[in-house]
Parts: C-alpha cells; sequence; structure tokens
C-alpha cells in the first residue's frame, strides 16, 4: 500500500519513528498533504518549501502568534518586519558574531572540557543527556550573562517552552504545563533584566536591556520575548546537530577516518549533517491568500508546514540525496549560501543563531573526536530519534578509548 495513500498521517506514530522513509512517497506523489486533523498542509519538495521560506507578502509567519508568542511571552523575531525587525534581529545577530563570537570561543571550549572532563577516565559518555544538552544551556547561559547555577531551573522551564513550540497537538494539562513553565521563567527573567538596566555589562541581555528602537527602550516583555527567542535559536541546533555529526560519521567509518586526517573536513561534516538530518524538522507559515502549490490549492489564511527533512532529501536539489557525503560541496562552501540545505531556513527569517551554532559545534566536535579515539555505540545500545517538529537522538551512549590525562584548555 502506498504511504500517501487516504489513511496516511505524519501525525502518525509510524511517521514520528521513522519519517524518513516516507519523504519520497511524499514528494512523488502528495508534495502537498493535508492533514484534516488539524487543517494543515504540509510541503515536501525543495523547491516548494523554499518558495514559502521565501515568498514573505505569501506567506506570513502569523501561525506563530499561536504558535510561539503565549510561551515566548511576547513577539518573536519572525513574527516581526520592517523596521523593527531589522533593529532587533541587528541587536540580536551582534551577540552572536565578530567580536562577541570571538569573546564566547573561549568560554564554548571551557564549558565544553568542563562537562567532557569527568567520562573521559571512564570510556564511556551519553553524547546527548550527559553532555549535549547541558552544554547547550550552559553555553546559552553564558552568551545571554545568566548565572549557570541556575542551569537546571532553567533548562526545564525552558523544555516546557519548547514543547508548547514544537507540539503539533497537546492535551490540556501539557499546554497549561507549559504555560507554568514560561511564566516562571519570565518571573526568573524580569528581576535581571531591571538589574542589567540599572548595572548593565557586556553580555547580551545588558545589550538588549539598554538598546533602543526607533528612539524607544524596549519594554521587560520585549526583552524577555528576545531572551527567549535568543534560548531557543542557541540551544535547539547545537545539541542535536553534534550528537547526529557523531553518529554519521560512526556509521561511515571512512569519512570518520577522514576527518580525523584533516580536520578543515570538520565544517564541510557539520553542512552535510544539517543537510541529511537537520534538527528543525518543520518551519510553519501562513498563506495570506489562494495559492497553488505542486498542482493544490492552499486557501488563504491555511497553515502550511515546510518539510525541511524532506526538502534536504529532494534529488531535484541534490544528487544521491539519501547518502552522507562530506565532500559534496566541499570545505570552502560549507556554509555559504551554495550549500542549498534548509536546516536553518532561508530568507528574511533565517534562524538568528545560524552563525553561533556552526561556531559552537565545530569548536566542541574539534576537541571531541581526537580525544575520543576508537569512538563506536556501547555494547546493547539500540539508537532511537524522537521528535516531529525538531528530531534528534533521544541518546548517543558511545564507548571509547579511555583518556586519563584531561582536557587541554587554550590559553
Amino acid at each position: 500500500m502506498s504511504r500517501t495513500e487516504s489513511g496516511f498521517s505524519v501525525l502518525s506514530d509510524d511517521f514520528a519513528a521513522a519519517p524518513y522513509r516516507y519523504f519520497a512517497g511524499l514528494r512523488e506523489r502528495a508534495p502537498v498533504h493535508y492533514e484534516p486533523a488539524i487543517d494543515s498542509y504540509f510541503l515536501s519538495r525543495y523547491q516548494d518549501v523554499k518558495r514559502v521560506l521565501t515568498d514573505h507578502e505569501t506567506f506570513s509567519t502569523e501561525t506563530l502568534q499561536v504558535r510561539a508568542e503565549p510561551v515566548m511571552r511576547g513577539p518573536v523575531l519572525a513574527q516581526m518586519t520592517g523596521a523593527e525587525h531589522t533593529a532587533k534581529r541587528r541587536i540580536v545577530v551582534r551577540g552572536f558574531t565578530g567580536q562577541a563570537l570571538q569573546e564566547q570561543m573561549r568560554a564554548i571550549h571551557v564549558n565544553a572540557a568542563g562537562l567532557i572532563g569527568p567520562f573521559l577516565p571512564r570510556g564511556r559518555v551519553d553524547l546527548v543527556n550527559d553532555f549535549g544538552k547541558p552544554l547547550a544551556v550552559h553555553v546559552t547561559l553564558d552568551v545571554l550573562g545568566l548565572d549557570k547555577k541556575d542551569w537546571q531551573q532553567v533548562a526545564a522551564w525552558h523544555s516546557g517552552i519548547a514543547e508548547f513550540i514544537t507540539s503539533i497537538t497537546l492535551t490540556p494539562e501539557r499546554r497549561r504545563h507549559c504555560l507554568d513553565c514560561a511564566e516562571r521563567m519570565e518571573a526568573y527573567l524580569v528581576p535581571i533584566i531591571e538589574q542589567r538596566r540599572r548595572h548593565p555589562g557586556e553580555d547580551l541581555v545588558s545589550k538588549l536591556c539598554t538598546a533602543e528602537v526607533d528612539g524607544i527602550a524596549m519594554s521587560n516583555r520585549d526583552v524577555t520575548a528576545l531572551i527567549i527567542n535568543v534560548m531557543a535559536a542557541a540551544t535547539e541546533p547545537a545539541d542535536k546537530t553534534l550528537a547526529l555529526l557523531f553518529k554519521h560519521l560512526i556509521d561511515n567509518t571512512e569519512q570518520m577516518a577522514q576527518v580525523r586526517r584533516d580536520p578543515s573536513l570538520l565544517s564541510a561534516a557539520i553542512a552535510e549533517t544539517l543537510r541529511y538530518t537537520p534538527p528543525v524538522q518543520l518551519i510553519p507559515r501562513r498563506s495570506e491568500k489562494d495559492v497553488v502549490l505542486a498542482g493544490t490549492t492552499v486557501p488563504a489564511g491555511a497553515t502550511v508546514f515546510c518539510m525541511i527533512g524532506a526538502a534536504n532529501r529532494d534529488p531535484d536539489a541534490f544528487a544521491a540525496p539519501d547518502t552522507f557525503d562530506i565532500h559534496r560541496l566541499g570545505t570552502a562552501r560549507s556554509f555559504t549560501a551554495a550549500a542549498q540545505h534548509l536546516a536553518f531556513g532561508t530568507g528574511l527569517h533565517q534562524c538568528v543563531g545560524t552563525a553561533f551554532a556552526r561556531a559552537e559545534i565545530e569548536i566542541v566536535a574539534a576537541m571531541l573526536i581526537p580525544l575520543l579515539d576508537q569512538v563506536r555505540y556501547s555494547p546493547g545500545f539500540r539508537y532511537r530519534e524522537t521528535g516531529l517538529y525538531t528530531r534528534g537522538p533521544a541518546s548517543l551512549s558511545l564507548d571509547f578509548t579511555p583518556v586519563h590525562d584531561g582536557v587541554p584548555v587554550p590559553d
């Protein structure tokens, strides 16, 4: 039976367990797939997805008013347009690029060294739960200038916020939980925001607190929304992509050996990981008028989900798309527009954390690959991915040759 016949649903357990095996069927037979239970359209072809993400007049981000604003505690960057979007995005991007990024690189390395250190003599680590998730939160708190002693509580609140944004459907109980997490996060942040207004530092929260848009300082609610926006942008791609990178290199031993011999290939391996298994699988938009996509009319006001994982495996855009190949583009083009993949979106609302995520993953992977010698899956480990909207390994238990000399931290 065709996987795209009337009984097929992207909301099914079968799809959630292994979405990649359905993508070719969707692209070929149902490139504009309608889900009546949620009155939404799912697009799987590269050209259609790219059109939706770049045609900002026809496809707006208004869906985020319902999907994100309640837990972000205010409008997020993707909802904004015009001068407000330009000004606020510039403030945030400055916290992730240039001199600010250079200063963060050592902090990324120090955080990674401290987290991996206890596991090196043991020769075993869960790269997701022991390392990747706490690392992403620690580094993000450093960028923002928030106290890392609160990281577990902040991570728990952030998890609830992310659940609200990335769930296609939520039970009333889970919805209440997510909204409670958002309220608690806001209550935690407001006193910090007020303190940074009085005594600003060099951290990103201080820069948000002291910045002006059209000559007017941002409100506490504006700053809170941008802080939570940054948390989502900085944490979601990093921990998932790092684990997926190691999985693909372990599964492709010759490519792992090539990266070990030639570290300049690392950026290409990361870019190919983002194409092959993007951590953000769905990006929502709203059609502002009736529009025809792949022969199907999508009505005005409809929710459209761009299936990034399917678009990134479209043979019309990528040769041999279901093959992991770190030599697909070469190192020079891996993080340029020529890379083509849509893992960070594209157009006006491309993820603000792109440069930071790349730097973080490169720094951490470059440190880990030499340390995790003869790395392989732990005995008895069974790989499993989770997530429909964002997707990554539930865990990644790895064995490697134990290290007893500790982790060198650069001066």
